[in-house]
């Protein structure tokens, strides 16, 4: 694989597209994370791939066995954008957006807004 620093931003969120629909967390983050990851959320500041792991366990938590479609998708320099929604067991969510900072081949930010929906039936 080509070293990090030479991804463009563009193919940096294209990787980590492809590993949170069918890869892992510990491939994604070793691949397109910096280990100094700042996230921001409705629900505080989390930091580094441990910070991330646990977000990732929340949304799993919240919407088991989900499928994901992302809808929008756009980068602009060093910035990318993603709006998204997601079906899980019990529950969905209609409003994702995510944003990210990716920097030499890596997301060095990110800010994350979900609302999760309980479904009936």
């Amino acid at each position: 694989m080509e070293s990090a620093t030479h991804r463009s931003p563009d193919e940096v969120l294209d990787d980590h597209l492809r590993e949170s629909k069918h890869g892992s967390i510990e491939d994604d983050l070793a691949r397109n994370y910096a280990e100094e990851l700042i996230v921001l959320t409705a629900r505080g500041v989390v930091r580094g791939h441990d910070g991330l792991r646990q977000l990732a366990q929340r949304l799993s938590d919240e919407l088991p066995d989900a499928t994901f479609e992302y809808t929008a998708r756009v980068v602009e320099g060093e910035l990318g954008f993603l709006e998204w929604s997601a079906r899980g067991r019990g529950a969905e969510v209609k409003d994702g957006a995510d944003s990210y900072l990716i920097r030499d081949g890596r997301i060095v930010a990110q800010t994350i807004h979900y609302t999760v929906i309980p479904s009936h039936g």
